[in-house]
């Protein structure tokens, strides 16, 4: 019953009462990030949701465009911005999806959004993080989030779908506060987020 009805509707309500209460450090960032990405602040990407269906997430942007004398994208690493690190670090960055979470792409709470080619590298057990919405925070976040290896995080994001109640959503709520904080699991080691998902062994 709460995954199914109420879920959504607490979303909702979180989410637009959590951008009016932030709404202050939404437009001071979005102004520095203006001025550090060449008129750039935000950053849009389309990626699965529930059932798979695509969406547009919108972040804000913590890299420059900067690329190599061949036209290719330099490697996150060096186009990380020093604010851009900031806000990823404060997981400022995640402010803006409660647009999406508003419009019903996402919930607050879920697997995170990944790309959309790692679709076809999922085996049967791990698309089942697709059956429900896609969450800012999820169980695999307060669990390390991208210092653990995909094979764990896919088995975190699966056990929330199979076990998602309102007290553990509560839970990964103050959980969640608590990483942010304490800045834990931003990066895998030697990497500026977490490395490309290739399949599972």
């Amino acid at each position: 019953m709460y995954k199914t009805y109420f879920k959504r509707l607490l979303d909702f309500s979180a989410a637009l009462i959590g951008f009016i209460i932030l709404s202050p450090i939404f437009l001071v960032v979005m102004i520095a990030l203006f001025f550090a990405n060449q008129g750039k602040p935000f950053f849009f990407q389309t990626r699965p949701g529930k059932n798979e269906m695509l969406f547009k997430i919108i972040k804000f942007k913590t890299m420059n465009d900067k690329k190599d004398k061949d036209g290719n994208l330099l490697a996150d690493g060096e186009r990380l911005t020093s604010i851009g690190a900031f806000v990823r670090k404060t997981s400022l960055d995640e402010i803006p999806q409660l647009l999406n979470v508003l419009k019903g792409d996402m919930s607050l709470i879920g697997p995170r959004p990944l790309l959309v080619q790692y679709l076809l590298l999922y085996n049967e057990t791990q698309k089942q993080r697709h059956n429900i919405r896609p969450g800012i925070t999820g169980w695999a976040q307060i669990n390390g989030r991208n210092a653990i290896s995909w094979n764990q995080k896919f088995e975190y994001d699966v056990w929330y779908v199979n076990n998602c109640t309102f007290l553990l959503d509560i839970k990964i709520l103050f959980l969640t506060v608590k990483k942010v904080f304490v800045s834990e699991g931003i990066s895998q080691e030697g990497e500026a987020t977490m490395e490309v998902f290739k399949g599972s062994n």
